[in-house]
């Protein structure tokens, strides 16, 4: 099997599973970089010891982290466990250091003032990361029929981990929401009148119900304005907002507001989860709408909020 035709198996194995797109990408990424530090070796001409060899260099000579090597490893493994069927045993390599970091976060204060700046379509969005939470790639992939108005709730298909979940949409937000929706609807009529291909399903949806990639539920609720055209495959259609705009809506706000630290889309769920532990919503609680699958990466938002209340002084103001 050539290199090229490896990869196209690869892909295959993942989807087959029902990774999601990004970790599709991320691990072709790390099997190119395996093959290209090893001198464009075929992996199945390799083993146990030349992964073990990569990992290392990962850790020593590129000094990443204990989450990119251990991401590095899942790809290797799954492509000879799943693609190449030579599973690996013994894997003997130096392990990245694991650190802990607080997670930034910004006050009620700055949030108020940043989400003054936000604009159009990408500002909603933006909105909706902090209002409810979510991860962007949570936030832009969002269908017509996972914002539920009336209901005043918003379900996450296949967040991470390939988990379901469901939120309450802010009541601040739903006068601006029905107003996008209407926008949206005349986007999905126009697309429909100019026999534009249908928006892309995830896993075999397509082939289960043929219709849904054309039909108003099935649409994005943050679609793109332009189509896209990729000449090499024959392929347009319309894909949603992408992460890149919303990144540089949200570095654009923060600068306008005058805020110091360095404000990412992540930023605002980090200050989503802490600013509700200050107004006394439980652990467990805020558990659920993150979707961690362990209450111990929720805690961490408890030490910031006891920061940010004070509840431990310094004893310099008791001199």
């Amino acid at each position: 099997m050539s290199k090229g035709k490896l990869e196209h198996e690869l892909r295959g194995a993942l989807r087959r599973r029902h990774m999601s797109p990004r970790t599709e990408e991320t691990y072709v990424q790390w099997y190119r970089r395996y093959v290209l530090w090893h001198g464009k070796r075929h992996p199945g001409e390799m083993g146990v010891g030349e992964v073990s060899q990569f990992l290392t260099h990962l850790a020593q000579n590129l000094a990443l982290g204990a989450s990119s090597q251990n991401q590095a490893l899942n790809a290797l493994v799954f492509l000879y466990n799943e693609v190449l069927k030579q599973p690996l045993e013994g894997i003997d390599a130096e392990r990245a250091k694991r650190t802990k970091r607080l997670p930034v976060v910004i006050t009620q204060q700055e949030t108020a003032d940043l989400l003054k700046f936000v604009e159009g379509d990408v500002g909603l969005v933006v909105k909706l990361l902090y209002g409810c939470g979510l991860r962007v790639n949570e936030a832009l992939p969002l269908r017509i029929k996972d914002v539920d108005l009336s209901g005043g709730k918003l379900e996450v298909r296949g967040g991470k981990g390939d988990k379901d979940r469901v939120v309450t949409l802010p009541k601040s937000l739903m006068v601006a929401l029905t107003a996008h929706k209407s926008r949206v609807r005349a986007v999905f009529e126009k697309d429909r009148a100019a026999g534009i291909p249908g928006v892309w399903l995830p896993h075999a949806l397509a082939n289960k119900y043929p219709g849904a990639s054309t039909s108003w539920q099935w649409f994005w609720m943050f679609p793109s304005s332009r189509i896209y055209v990729d000449g090499a495959k024959g392929l347009h259609g319309r894909h949603h907002l992408h992460e890149i705009g919303i990144g540089r809506e949200i570095t654009r706000a923060a600068r306008l507001a005058q805020i110091e630290k360095r404000v990412t889309a992540h930023t605002l769920r980090h200050s989503f989860a802490t600013h509700l532990i200050l107004r006394g919503v439980d652990i467990r609680s805020i558990q659920g709408l993150l979707g961690h699958t362990d209450v111990r990466t929720t805690e961490i938002y408890t030490q910031l909020a006891k920061a940010i209340r004070g509840e431990i002084t310094s004893p310099l103001d008791d001199l």
